[in-house]
């Protein structure tokens, strides 16, 4: 023990799972030295699935607000000016009718490809918080200490644990059993996307000879129709145009995907082309130029009864896994983690604090995310024509797109945390410090 008998120790907290929200989170609260933090990945490294992410304003402000807006800007997409704040232009599908934009000032269509962004967030992680091939099999609670169980035997103790695992999280039927809740397994959306990345030029070719508008392969475009709609939008600063095309089946009410069959898989060209037999020239050319796309089958989550029992709480899609349809799904994960470093990384933070912190991340978090993981299920309904009062009413469509995501987009976080900050009794002037 040294003299100063006054120091507080270090509140331990653990973070399972190295993906965007979880990485972000740690990043922030390593920098304070009244938190010990360790995080823990079941992988050898750092690195996700290759696929383009995309975050709303709401969502950017948070990258921003834990520091990362410069790391973020060296990998990150926006669509080119002058259309630099079109989120997406809206489409017929059977002949590229234009019925209308959503405009995000200041940010448009604003991606990163997910691996690019986790790079470089990883590498900005001191030496020794990270520690890999740490599975999570089990966790345990008593006092105020949480224990969680690796797969290779070992274990770690904490004052907080944060599972950011995922959607398929191993530790988020520990926190419903706590609430006595029943457990919660994804759910097959019944909606499948086909993937692929297209050389801007080539692209441009293609619609060249076909005598289709060069503006499409520019900015974010979205062609709907019934049951199916195609996004696009340029990435890797406008040399790649990252392609998804959805395509539901609605013969069951609540379609099953089979047991062993994978999420993710290769898929032809001509299995691609036949789900969108039918729709327009620009559909069909654009998806001629993906050889061999990949077929994701979209799950999502039930709403969470909560996200916290004891010292443990859920993040990101462990709490709330989405449908991509809001572009919304990662922005939710940055946001806790916006959310809970501002509250954490408090010097006045005491071990008695956490339980009250953490019962504000869940009245203060989960009634957003839940909204927006429902909008988001109602926002693909939208796109394919099944919204049951707009339908395929193409002047209601283009009226309604055009001022939907508004909300998503301008909720004030710093609010949810002033609220949070008041809640624990803790004065806001430390914040302008």
């Amino acid at each position: 023990m040294g003299t100063n008998m006054s120091k507080k120790p270090a509140l331990r907290v653990g973070i399972i799972g190295g993906g965007i929200s979880g990485v972000a989170l740690a990043l922030d609260l390593c920098r304070h030295s009244h938190l010990d933090v360790r995080l823990f990945e079941s992988a050898p490294a750092f690195g996700e699935v290759g696929a383009g992410v995309s975050f709303g304003a709401n969502a950017v402000r948070a990258i921003a607000g834990l520091g990362l807006a410069e790391p973020y800007g060296q990998v990150a997409d926006r669509t080119p000016e002058p259309w630099q704040d079109v989120w997406f232009e809206w489409r017929r599908s059977s002949d590229a009718g234009y019925l209308g934009a959503s405009v995000a000032p200041g940010v448009g269509q604003s991606s990163v490809h997910r691996a690019d962004f986790l790079d470089v967030l990883a590498s900005r992680l001191p030496e020794g918080i990270a520690q890999f091939n740490k599975r999570a099999a089990s966790v345990e609670q008593q006092g105020d200490e949480a224990r969680v169980l690796f797969t290779d035997g070992s274990d770690y103790r904490c004052d907080l644990l944060i599972a950011a695992d995922g959607i398929k999280s191993a530790i988020r039927n520990h926190v419903l059993e706590g609430l006595g809740a029943a457990p919660v397994a994804p759910r097959f959306s019944g909606t499948c996307a086909y993937r692929g990345m297209i050389d801007s030029l080539r692209l441009r070719e293609a619609y060249q000879a076909a005598g289709i508008d060069e503006h499409l392969v520019d900015v974010p475009q979205m062609y709907l129709g019934l049951d199916g709609h195609i996004l696009t939008f340029p990435v890797k600063h406008g040399r790649i145009i990252n392609v998804v095309a959805f395509v539901s089946d609605r013969s069951s009410p609540a379609p099953i995907w089979p047991k062993n069959a994978p999420w993710v898989r290769e898929a032809s060209q001509r299995e691609m082309l036949d789900a969108f037999a039918g729709w327009g020239d620009a559909a069909r050319v654009l998806l001629q130029c993906i050889p061999a796309p990949t077929h994701w089958a979209l799950h999502d989550l039930a709403e969470l009864p909560g996200y916290v029992h004891g010292r443990v709480a859920l993040i990101g899609d462990a709490a709330h896994a989405m449908l991509p349809h809001q572009g919304a799904g990662a922005g939710q994960g940055l946001e806790d983690a916006y959310f809970l470093a501002r509250l954490l990384g408090e010097p006045q933070l005491r071990a008695s604090d956490l339980s009250a912190l953490l019962e504000s991340y869940d009245a203060l978090r989960r009634p957003r995310a839940c909204r927006v993981q429902r909008t988001s299920w109602e926002t693909g309904e939208l796109y394919e024509l099944r919204d049951p009062a707009v339908g395929s009413d193409e002047q209601a469509l283009g009226a309604t797109l055009a001022s939907r995501f508004d909300w998503l987009w301008n909720h004030d976080l710093d609010a949810d945390v002033a609220e949070a900050r008041a809640r624990l009794g803790w004065a806001t002037l430390s914040d302008c410090a």
